[in-house]
Formats: C-alpha cells, sequence, structure tokens
C-alpha cells in the first residue's frame, strides 16, 4: 500500500489555507444547497419561457457560474434570443423541446431545427441568435441551463439572424 498524501484532518487541498490576501467573502467560504422549491424568479426573461436561477452571484455569491431551470410551456416559442458572451450548456429534463437557429453554411441562411428529448444536451455559443420551442399540446418542457457568467444574461431580439465572425464582417 501506498504513502496516503494527505494526513487525517489535513483535508485534500492543504496548501489552499496558506494563500495570502484577503479573506473570501462568507458565501464563497461553504458550500449552499438550493432546495427545487427555492429557485429564484427574478432573473433575466424571454417571452414564452421562464427562467428560475438556482446558482448565480445573487443567490450563492458564484463569480463565474450561473445555473438554473427554464420552463417553457405547452405549444410554445420563446422570443428570438442570445447570451451575450455566455456560453450555454442546456440539459433536456423532461419534454421535447426545440432549439431554432440560422446556419449560413449553405447559398441562403436555412433556419436549424435541434429536436431533442429527455437526457439530451445542447451547447449555445456566444452571442448566437437562437430560441426554444416547445411544439407539445398539453406538457411543458423544463431544461437545467448552465453559463459561463455569473448572472443570465439575456438580449432580446426582434428577429433570428446569422451571426458573423470578425473576419466575415
Amino acid at each position: 500500500m501506498s504513502q496516503p498524501l494527505t494526513t487525517p484532518g489535513e483535508g485534500f487541498h492543504p496548501h489552499l489555507t496558506d494563500r495570502a490576501g484577503p479573506s473570501p467573502s462568507p458565501l464563497r467560504t461553504r458550500l449552499h444547497h438550493i432546495r427545487a422549491d427555492a429557485l429564484d424568479g427574478d432573473t433575466a426573461q424571454s417571452g414564452g419561457m421562464r427562467r428560475f436561477a438556482a446558482v448565480s452571484g445573487t443567490t450563492v455569491g458564484s463569480e463565474k457560474l450561473w445555473m438554473g431551470q427554464t420552463h417553457v410551456a405547452p405549444a410554445t416559442s420563446s422570443s428570438d434570443h442570445h447570451h451575450g458572451a455566455s456560453e450555454t450548456a442546456i440539459y433536456v429534463v423532461s419534454g421535447h423541446p426545440e432549439f431554432v437557429f440560422l446556419d449560413d453554411a449553405g447559398p441562403q441562411p436555412e433556419e436549424i431545427r435541434l429536436r431533442t428529448s429527455p437526457g439530451d444536451y445542447i451547447f449555445v455559443p456566444p452571442f448566437v441568435p437562437h430560441r426554444e420551442e416547445n411544439p407539445d399540446p398539453a406538457d411543458e418542457a423544463v431544461v437545467v441551463i448552465a453559463r459561463s457568467t455569473q448572472e443570465a444574461i439575456v438580449v432580446n431580439l426582434p428577429e433570428l439572424y446569422v451571426l458573423r465572425t470578425e473576419e466575415e464582417a
């Protein structure tokens, strides 16, 4: 048997206690349990859906992450929108939401529709205009969202458009 890397009571990262500088905020020195019935609906919204924050700068003091749920009512589409500089990862919990964006890989921009099922994931790069749709006439769609920014950035748009890179502009 090999020698243990730490001794009992020492912690997994004993060097972290040797940090110089100001003490972390009290929100950043403990774990946080956010119960399902305590999600915060006071976050950025788009028409046709409701976002609920679980992990954010406001709720737990996160500095680089936002995480929560989005509920899309039956037979509903969200507004067209993007999430600014935020990378967004989506996990489908229930329903069969569809994620719509424009692609210009061909001669004309084409609307692409990603049809999902529970257990699927979607990645939305920064600034990419899109919308969520729930075509089911009876059941809402629920997804869990994680973003690379502290708060939920939502920029509502009048329509979808193709994202152009700096080289294409």
